[in-house]
């Protein structure tokens, strides 16, 4: 009797370790994920004269929104240009020796932010922007009646400023410049309110006028009156932003008029217009030498991409300025590559390290040893191309003259959470006439990383403040 009924459970168990295998077999098939091809086209094309917009003069007064009408909108797009746009009698070659040394100015820059942060040094704010006017601008009004002006939009800066007369100092700019008692909206901030508070090393005046400083790297500063002023976004008004109106203002801003502090801390615009845009923005940066499109920035939640692949945003618990994230590793030519890892990249308590995405850095800076692994794996794998010279901070160069296209490893940004997979001009551009292409990252001795803007373009890069997160959608200037 009772050995048919250990023999039905036999049957009985084999069958259920059989579904079960079969079921976890089947699962395995579909969670596995799609392997990264080894190799893909770059498609060349030389250093050329990048695609400039026809920068218009200031708007008429007939032309501007209504200042005593509501302006409800919840989100905003604006076109964004490049700096080059506003360089003239420049050769290609020229304006890329000129980004190569406006980006070791910034990096230099935001490594000395965060090393004087670190050290406990505060005596001012310390902006990303170094020499020149940052990569980025738009074209937005001021006051009312709104008086439009060129603005550099910067991810590594907080403080929004532009220079306001009368100029005590005021460097040359597209536009005239600004002056606040023309404004019906203008008004200056009190030395004990809140908003003054906010500031680093905020100063008074005799008039009890809140003050503030913005210092730079190379030198560069602007000082004057903290205030609160409307500002207007093709059509789109946003009342009582706190910027400052720089009355002495030094340095070399090639036109720009101001800055719109894109950053994390308390006083930038996505912080200040939170509740207005429901924390979030985005951009998509093109590349400005082989497209017509232009970049774009996008405020609200129609800045949120549904293909974007997010990570988390990690807090600097000395510094609340720059956007980090837990960068992992990297894939070159469909592999992991081997001598990188997550803890080359962690963000300690001391505020050392870390990975910051910055829109304007041009080339990604490594920490050394994981450059050294990146590029060591990415010669391997492009051993059929023909070196050329080191150029700059460039050392992983190749002569590419005389073909159309040529097939190059595949790179991968692992993030938590994101794999993020490069098209080819993102990491393999071209520095001259003749053909000359490199890879497009760079060694630091600093322990802190920068993902920077060439990586970026193609991509909808887009930061949800509220989630506290930042994500990246392919193909997102269309």
């Amino acid at each position: 009797m009772g050995e048919p009924k250990m023999k039905k459970n036999a049957q009985y168990l084999f069958l259920l370790l059989f579904l079960c295998s079969y079921f976890f077999t089947l699962s395995l098939s579909f969670s596995t994920p799609t392997l990264t091809p080894k190799t893909q086209t770059l498609l060349l094309h030389s250093l050329t004269l990048p695609h400039a917009p026809t920068l218009s003069q200031p708007e008429p007064e007939s032309l501007l929104p209504d200042p005593d009408q509501p302006s409800s909108s919840s989100s905003l797009s604006l076109h964004l240009h490049h700096i080059d746009a506003l360089s003239s009698n420049k050769t290609p070659h020229e304006l890329f020796r000129l980004r190569l040394q406006r980006d070791a100015a910034r990096v230099h820059s935001i490594s000395g932010r965060v090393n004087r942060t670190r050290s406990g040094f505060s005596s001012s704010i310390i902006s990303g922007l170094a020499q020149g006017s940052g990569e980025y601008f738009t074209r937005l009004g001021v006051g009312t009646p709104a008086r439009y002006v060129y603005m550099v939009l910067d991810t590594g800066s907080d403080v929004v400023w532009l220079q306001c007369a009368p100029c005590r100092k005021c460097y040359s700019q597209t536009d005239r410049v600004f002056d606040p008692s023309k404004s019906r909206s203008y008004a200056g901030i009190p030395c004990g309110a809140p908003l003054c508070r906010r500031l680093d090393t905020p100063g008074c005046n005799s008039k009890k006028i809140c003050q503030y400083q913005v210092s730079y790297g190379d030198g560069s500063f602007t000082f004057g009156d903290f205030s609160t002023e409307t500002l207007t976004f093709r059509g789109t008004r946003v009342a009582r932003v706190a910027l400052g109106c720089g009355h002495d203002n030094e340095g070399l801003f090639v036109g720009a008029a101001g800055l719109l502090g894109l950053g994390r801390g308390r006083l930038s615009f996505p912080v200040q217009t939170g509740r207005r845009f429901n924390n979030k923005f985005s951009y998509c940066l093109v590349d400005r030498s082989a497209s017509s499109k232009p970049s774009s920035v996008v405020f609200g939640d129609s800045a949120v991409s549904r293909t974007a692949r997010f990570t988390p945003l990690i807090k600097n618990p000395k510094l609340d300025t720059f956007y980090y994230v837990d960068l992992l590793g990297f894939s070159v030519g469909g592999a992991p590559v081997r001598g990188i890892s997550g803890s080359l990249f962690r963000l300690d308590q001391t505020g050392n390290g870390g990975v910051i995405i910055d829109s304007g850095t041009s080339v990604t800076r490594l920490t050394r040893p994981a450059y050294i692994a990146l590029r060591d794996a990415f010669r391997v794998g492009a051993s059929h191309l023909k070196r050329a010279p080191e150029f700059s901070l460039f050392d992983t160069c190749y002569d590419l003259s005389g073909q159309t296209e040529v097939k190059v490893p595949t790179v991968v940004l692992h993030f938590r959470g994101a794999d993020v997979s490069l098209p080819a001009s993102n990491y393999l551009i071209p520095v001259d006439s003749s053909g000359s292409f490199c890879f497009a990252f760079a060694g630091t001795m600093n322990g802190l990383s920068i993902i920077g803007n060439i990586q970026q373009q193609g991509f909808r890069v887009v930061y949800d403040l509220a989630g506290s997160r930042v994500g990246f959608a392919p193909r997102g200037c269309v």
